[in-house]
């Protein structure tokens, strides 16, 4: 990725011509009857002419075009309909990807008989994808700034490819090793994806839609989790006295993955780009296209770590999305502890608690795009999170299986959907810092938090019970309220693009130049400025 470092000048040209969303910018030859105003202001305004057949024609405010200080040209900005390709795309092989994360582990008891191995053994095949991104995602981030979103992409997804295929060769009762690789080749790939997000929501997204694409961006990832809950435990029913036939069905869905992750990798080949000809919003039209020679890496990195805003995301972060890692990975057997033989409906409890996020991820990614209250909507999730995490906790006991659908999905719907919360507060505290930098770190807290809960609620429901497990999350949750409760909240992407809208605005004399009052005119300003009327 780009080091997101101010330019000293501004971009110009006129917009390429394709099937997209034309730029817009100010004419600079407008009607001679109001050619009078000439001399009143430079910013967009409503005016109306006597005698003319329309009583008001209006030069828009656009977010898509503003005045730099002291440039003489405007920023051009446009939106192409490529994004949503993009996005599409993206999402699709990030699906997949999160798919071969759970698909052991919600089977955990089906792989274990299979391979003649022991819980922790299928454990750790969750738990490899989380050690795996922590080391490998400074090189993965250098790379992004370094080559941009294509190469990057095109890796997370060709190893995605790979380490499914690898898969389809594991199926033998003595090969455990075989799918182990298969799947560190897996997490490989994950390291290449997790980042991607919030970038392609920067660079291909307009500022109003920016939260609601980085939000659809991680939804991908949460319908594939999603996915993985449901699929396996149906493609592989529990047949303790049939190898081969629980072998034949294991086959089958390792091959349906493989078919599917090779597909994908063509079209990411085909479709994603590095970044549209023209830049989507002004906080992408002030950033170098490329890395500046003096660009560091290295520095990038210690300008977060000496955020203190950051770091208490970056921790608070962890917290939760560690929580969900290991809630994720020991769900089967937490729900077999109590309700023997439902492997089936542990699968739809995973399917449901990830639903649920999904669609609080979608409202809050359009709530923040509304109101752009980033810490206060971050802390309320959070809050939220814990509660349902204790009502979870002390339901699941209850004997009845309906109640833990419920407050599964109460759970989902705002642990899930704090995911993208997060990605969007760390780019607008850290702007303009690189967004695959910031995601990687957030990220990389995650994976962090997510073995160490996993490895310590695995070792408390194996000694005690699933309660106690669940409770140490609770605790944990409960520290990350505290945390984020103390981030002080600095938006300065929204800034950026707010003072450029503003900028657009000149000051209006009450008297026009013909030293007569025109019938109207009014001055529309900004949509963060109330209007004004002369």
């Amino acid at each position: 990725m780009v080091a997101e470092i101010l330019q000293n000048h501004i971009r110009s040209g006129s917009a390429p011509g394709g099937d997209d969303t034309a730029s817009t910018a100010l004419e600079p030859n407008g009607p001679q009857d109001a050619s009078q105003y000439s001399g009143v202001s430079n910013g967009p305004v409503h005016l109306t002419l006597p005698g003319s057949k329309e009583s008001e024609q209006e030069i828009p405010p656009d977010e898509k075009q503003a005045m730099l200080p002291g440039g003489q040209k405007p920023l051009q900005t446009k939106l192409y309909f490529r994004r949503f390709a993009v996005l599409t795309v993206f999402s699709l092989y990030s699906l997949v990807n999160a798919f071969q994360w759970i698909q052991y582990s919600i089977i955990t008891n089906i792989f274990t008989a299979y391979y003649n191995v022991p819980n922790d053994n299928i454990d750790w095949l969750s738990i490899v994808y989380m050690v795996a991104y922590i080391p490998l995602i400074f090189p993965a981030t250098w790379l992004l700034d370094k080559k941009g979103l294509k190469i990057t992409a095109l890796l997370g997804s060709g190893l995605n490819c790979i380490g499914a295929w690898l898969k389809c060769a594991s199926v033998r009762p003595d090969l455990f090793g075989v799918t182990m690789t298969a799947q560190i080749i897996c997490s490989l790939a994950q390291v290449f994806i997790l980042g991607l997000p919030s970038r392609i929501a920067s660079v291909w997204f307009g500022p109003k839609e920016v939260s609601t694409a980085c939000a659809a961006a991680v939804l991908g990832n949460q319908l594939g989790v999603a996915v993985g809950f449901l699929l396996p435990p149906v493609l592989v029913p529990n047949t303790p006295d049939d190898k081969d036939l629980m072998g034949s069905n294991i086959s089958i869905m390792f091959y349906g993955t493989a078919i599917v992750s090779t597909l994908l990798f063509f079209l990411a080949v085909v479709v994603i780009k590095d970044r549209p000809p023209m830049p989507p919003s002004h906080s992408q039209a002030v950033l170098p296209d490329v890395p500046a020679e003096d660009y560091s890496y290295k520095q990038s990195i210690i300008n977060l770590f000496k955020s203190k805003p950051f770091l208490l995301l970056l921790i608070s972060y962890g917290i939760m999305t560690g929580c969900f890692y290991s809630l994720s990975t020991l769900l089967n057997q937490m729900i077999l502890t109590h309700y023997v033989g439902q492997e089936l409906n542990a699968g739809r409890i995973g399917l449901t608690l990830v639903v649920a996020g999904m669609l609080g991820s979608i409202i809050c990614g359009l709530w923040l795009d509304h109101t752009k209250t980033y810490k206060m909507t971050t802390l309320i999730v959070y809050i939220l999170s814990f509660i349902g995490m204790v009502v979870f906790t002390f339901t699941l006991n209850l004997d009845s299986i309906i109640v833990v659908f419920f407050t599964a999905g109460v759970l989902g719907f705002f642990m899930t959907g704090y995911l993208p919360l997060g990605f969007e507060f760390g780019v607008e505290i850290t702007y303009p810092e690189s967004e695959g930098t910031s995601s990687g770190l957030l990220n990389a807290f995650a994976q962090l938090f997510g073995i160490i809960f996993t490895l310590i609620q695995g070792r408390i429901m194996t000694d005690h019970n699933p309660l106690a497990g669940n409770l140490f999350l609770c605790v944990w949750i409960f520290v990350g309220i505290i945390l984020t409760a103390l981030i002080k909240s600095e938006l300065k992407r929204h800034n950026m693009n707010s003072s450029n809208d503003k900028k657009i605005l000149q000051a209006v004399s009450t008297e026009c130049p013909s030293d007569k009052p025109s019938d109207a005119m009014t001055q529309v300003s900004s949509p963060d400025s109330p209007e004004t009327s002369v």
